[in-house]
């Protein structure tokens, strides 16, 4: 029987119960937080004071400056090349807390990131009618009301606080496992880059930010420059496909049932702006394949370590990792808010036409390729973090276990 048909016929309940009821029906989450043990909200909007993100659960005494974060901002920050907005923005972020003498101090760390080339006056029109496949009409639908100016948390702009975020965790699991996390460009709309082209192993990040495209292969780079300017010229867009793969990866990470390690990552993949797919190791492409054909045979390498001969799980089995290079794809819609005439419907329920005049984005995968590392290392450090306080508390099985630290490296922070 449901609380409301079990009150059917009863008595008003007492001011007491009515507390109890409100207490317990109470909403704590907003959608603004993911992690369990490294924790990261974010807040802000597109065309506000700035945006920002609270960082809870770092380890104390991590080497951590501003300049460590501005790397990671720079790659991610517009107005980088003509394939990307042309929104003009430093990202210059600051520290306001949990880092002192150039160590984390294991409270909170708090990172502010102002806006300072805002145009809000372009989005007028965009307060009586909506986008065409934007957020605008469904964040009306949900909260009764919306800003207006850039899409505010829509915006691909709250970003920005996940690549600060970001920055400390990719800091941590290299310190501590060796863990590197490197994506690129692999589509831009009909100029696909085939996967063996791609040598995972060696792949380095010098290689993909050595175009604007970033892509590795400067053949298909410049056919992805190509297609984006050709949209770009018509005021339209194009959707891609951003390939992450993840070296050094510890053992273990991921647990079973509801929260296994690709169901995370999925769930941070898609939670990015524009984010439609979500691929691992084969993917949508082993349902061609038969098991035999499919399944990655065992086999004990030189140093005695179980590894296997394939990767078509993408280093993650059972919904934990297991050693391997994991390897996963993303795919990202075409930007929404493009120049063009476009049929919509206005708040008050009247068709009408929209032609948007504001900074447009030909293709947000160029930007977004930092943004995945970063998602996938707030995944990794957090399921890190997990496995080690439960499976490493007291010593491990080394028969069958490994160490999740890399200790040559996780001795330079002593």
């Amino acid at each position: 029987m449901s609380f409301v048909s079990s009150l059917v016929g009863s008595p008003i309940p007492s001011s007491s119960t009515r507390k109890m009821v409100r207490k317990n029906l109470e909403i704590r989450a907003a959608g603004s937080t993911y992690g369990t043990n490294f924790r990261v909200t974010t807040f802000g909007e597109s065309h506000g004071g700035g945006v920002g993100c609270v960082i809870d659960g770092c380890p104390p005494r991590l080497p951590l400056s501003e300049a460590d974060m501005q790397i990671e901002l720079d790659r991610r920050r517009p107005g980088q090349s003509r394939i990307t907005t042309l929104r003009k923005e430093t990202d210059t972020c600051t520290i306001y807390s949990g880092v002192s003498e150039g160590l984390t101090t294991g409270t909170p760390i708090m990172v502010k990131i102002p806006n300072t080339n805002q145009q809000g006056d372009v989005y007028n029109e965009l307060s009586v009618a909506y986008r065409p496949s934007h957020a605008d009409a469904t964040y009306d639908f949900k909260y009764g009301m919306r800003s207006v100016q850039g899409g505010g948390r829509s915006s691909g702009r709250e970003t920005v606080a996940r690549v600060a975020a970001g920055a400390v965790a990719k800091k941590i699991l290299k310190l501590f496992s060796g863990t590197e996390i490197l994506a690129y460009v692999s589509q831009a709309h009909k100029i696909v880059l085939p996967e063996d082209l791609v040598d995972h192993e060696a792949l380095t990040l010098d290689q993909i930010e050595s175009n604007i495209a970033r892509c590795p292969n400067p053949e298909y780079a410049e056919q992805i420059i190509a297609a984006i300017d050709a949209a770009r010229a018509q005021n339209d867009s194009v959707g891609g496909v951003v390939t992450c793969i993840v070296r050094n990866v510890p053992r273990g990470l991921g647990t079973p049932v509801f929260d296994k390690l690709e169901a995370e990552l999925a769930k941070a993949a898609m939670s990015l702006p524009a984010s439609k797919g979500f691929e691992i190791g084969s993917g949508f492409s082993g349902t061609f394949l038969t098991g035999s054909e499919h399944n990655d045979e065992f086999f004990r390498d030189e140093h005695g370590r179980i590894r296997t001969r394939t990767n078509r799980s993408g280093g993650i089995q059972g919904g934990i990792s297991n050693g391997e290079v994991i390897s996963m794809r993303i795919a990202f819609k075409p930007t929404p808010t493009i120049g063009r005439k476009q049929n919509t419907v206005t708040r008050d329920k009247q068709e009408t036409e929209l032609t948007f005049r504001g900074r447009q984005e030909p293709c947000v995968v160029i930007r977004a390729v930092p943004v995945v590392e970063s998602m996938v290392a707030l995944v990794l450090v957090d399921q890190l973090m997990s496995q080690f306080s439960q499976n490493e508390l007291f010593p491990i099985n080394t028969d069958l276990q490994e160490s999740t630290a890399n200790h040559e490296l996780a001795s330079l922070l002593l």
